[in-house]
């Protein structure tokens, strides 16, 4: 650690000054909570355990229990079939997320989960989800609408929606 990220971290943690920095190493964690009416969820297309879309549902679960999902809403209908292929209920989700508490031990869990399911079986789900677009007039109209509002024409995907209204593209 070079000296300026050890002073910032002393004066964003005084007690941390007091550490004797000729002893053994000491660990430091910092748990940090999501927070969705300050920050983004990740990229509908970012994968943890080889599957898209599931960072973002956890981001979105997270800030849910934490009170500050803002706009996000958990459960939406991008995050259902994540769920679904996962073999879960939304709320039994939600309490694994609160015990499990961190995406290494998450990706465990899921990877556990997807032992019943072949490569190919993940590979389609994948696809399927990052190319997912409106069926409908009325879906067709408001991704019109929001590509609109953005200024935008050069996508067609929900994914790509959501990353274009987050300034990813």
């Amino acid at each position: 650690m070079d000296y300026d990220k050890l002073q910032e971290l002393f004066r964003l943690f005084p007690a941390a000054s007091s550490i004797d920095l000729l002893k053994p190493p000491i660990f430091i964690i910092l748990v940090i909570k999501m927070d969705l009416t300050k920050n983004f969820p990740r990229s509908p297309y970012d994968m943890l355990a080889g599957v898209v879309m599931l960072p973002r549902t956890i981001d979105k679960c997270e800030a849910t229990i934490e009170g500050k999902n803002g706009e996000y809403h958990y459960g939406c209908p991008l995050d259902m079939p994540v769920l679904e292929f996962l073999n879960v209920s939304k709320k039994d989700f939600m309490d694994k997320i609160k015990s499990l508490k961190d995406d290494a031990r998450i990706e465990a869990w899921v990877k556990e989960k997807l032992k019943s399911k072949s490569k190919s079986e993940i590979e389609k789900f994948n696809n399927k989800m990052r190319h997912l677009k409106p069926d409908d007039e009325g879906s067709k109209k408001w991704l019109e609408s929001e590509k609109k509002k953005l200024g935008r024409d050069d996508y067609f995907s929900y994914f790509d929606n959501l990353d274009a209204d987050e300034k990813r593209f």
